[in-house]
């Protein structure tokens, strides 16, 4: 499969983004990876949905929304309104991820479903034949520049192993210290969508970005 990467504008420069974002644009980036935070699922609080709407102006990339917050119900439709068009969600963090999945298909958006580190896969396994990604987190979820957990490309292989036992069709993403060495990893235990933040920002974006579309 072709290996999609999303760099992380968790990692971007602010005050610089939309010249990042044209540098990404004219790069083999298909993804803007977003992550949005509300400081209770996660320690740390980042991006929105007016964020979002301010990016979907600025850009046809697809925007790989990572939505870590208690009761994703009360904004991904915010966050569809505003353009995303990849709604992740962390499933224990709703009563009812199942209805959650169907509610953004009748959005029109992609749906997906994040695994923590500690999250055991088969805990949501019903989940799978619906979505259409599957993040496996390789740091724990809240903060860019974390340490790649290596034991987490155990987990990308039993979620590949799923989806070509049972002919599943969601992308499987990783995210968390991704390199190209971290990254080579993960794509050989079988996932297809890499997400880079520091790496790609501090390393002149262009260059990274090339190394890990090629893996």
């Amino acid at each position: 499969m072709t290996t999609i990467v999303a760099p992380s504008l968790l990692s971007a420069s602010l005050f610089d983004l939309k010249k990042q974002i044209t540098t990404i644009e004219q790069s083999q980036a298909q993804y803007l990876h977003v992550d949005i935070m509300d400081g209770h699922y996660v320690p740390n609080i980042n991006f929105g949905d007016k964020f979002v709407k301010e990016l979907r102006a600025q850009t046809n990339l697809t925007l790989d929304c990572h939505i870590m917050v208690e009761q994703p119900e009360q904004v991904v439709f915010d966050v569809a309104q505003a353009g995303g068009d990849l709604l992740t969600f962390h499933p224990e963090t709703t009563r009812h991820p199942y209805r959650l999945i169907e509610e953004i298909h009748k959005l029109g958006k992609k749906a997906g479903i994040a695994f923590d580190p500690a999250l055991s896969i088969a805990s949501y396994q019903d989940l799978l034949p619906i979505v259409d990604q599957v993040l496996v987190m390789t740091v724990s979820p809240g903060f860019g520049g974390q340490k790649f957990i290596e034991k987490m490309t155990t987990k990308v292989a039993l979620v590949e192993q799923l989806r070509r036992d049972n002919h599943y069709h969601y992308d499987i993403e990783v995210d968390g210290g991704i390199t190209d060495q971290t990254g080579r990893l993960c794509v050989a235990a079988g996932a297809n969508v890499l997400v880079a933040g520091s790496y790609v920002f501090k390393n002149g974006i262009t260059e990274p970005i090339t190394k890990l579309a090629q893996l």
